[in-house]
């Protein structure tokens, strides 16, 4: 039994997680951190890392970067395992928890989606085969709500394709320019608008031909259970930082 404490249980994602975990028998929510505290959710809720009074074994994080430093301080202190789903970290919180996965065991994805999981590793297989004779553009697109950009899934699809492509870069702001496109670009690109939950195309343009690979989310619900899966499979882990891979080829 994998004992979690869920950090933004009271958020849309909390609520979905708590969803998914009450429907599974290998898991249970033992506490929860939020500022705000509903008693009908069914175990207690502390508005912050210090009143935690409670033991579990893995958190799941669906709650705000400001809060990642109190969440990994609490988190070595006590030895639990994290599943860190909070998105919108700036580059010096990644090296936060990559300095934290040296004490205890992370599980760090831009996406918790199994479909994006497989989305990535796709793109990688068309960017080594498709190479530098066709154009990369990402574009992504999320409800009006959020509020980082580009999403961090994109920056992982982005990523996937440069590990195909070493001598790629990034463009963001393609419209303050006045010259043609470059050849090692990876253009990314984000729309914000009613409640689209997440899609995420991958565009490989060649001469006369156009490769699509794409991913649509049409429930939140799908995050909640691949962190619920990184929880379970987290539990009992040796320090270090895991990813998606690591849980399907697991």
């Amino acid at each position: 039994m994998t004992r979690i404490l869920l950090s933004g249980c009271c958020g849309k994602m909390g609520r979905n997680v708590i969803s998914v975990v009450n429907t599974r028998k290998d898991c249970e929510i033992v506490a929860g951190i939020d500022i705000v505290d509903d008693s009908s959710l069914g175990f207690p809720v502390f508005q912050n890392y210090g009143e935690v009074n409670v033991k579990a074994d893995v958190i799941i994080d669906f709650s705000n970067p400001a809060l990642l430093s109190d969440m990994l301080s609490f988190a070595i202190s006590t030895n639990t395992a994290v599943v860190l789903a909070t998105t919108g970290l700036t580059d010096e919180q990644i090296k936060e928890v990559e300095k934290a996965s040296e004490k205890i065991a992370v599980f760090f994805s831009y996406n918790m989606s199994l479909g994006v999981s497989l989305l990535c590793e796709l793109s990688k297989v068309a960017a080594k085969i498709l190479g530098s004779d066709f154009d990369v553009e990402i574009i992504e697109a999320h409800h009006n709500q959020k509020i980082d950009a580009p999403s961090g899934t994109a920056i992982m699809l982005g990523n996937a394709v440069k590990e195909m492509m070493p001598d790629a870069y990034f463009e963001y702001d393609r419209f303050s320019k006045r010259e043609k496109r470059h050849s090692n670009e990876i253009g990314i690109h984000s729309v914000r608008g009613g409640t689209i939950v997440g899609e995420h195309q991958v565009i490989f343009a060649g001469n006369d031909e156009i490769v699509t690979l794409s991913h649509s989310a049409r429930s939140k619900a799908i995050f909640a259970q691949g962190a619920v899966n990184a929880a379970a499979f987290l539990n009992g882990k040796e320090n270090g930082i895991y990813n998606m891979s690591d849980l399907v080829n697991s």
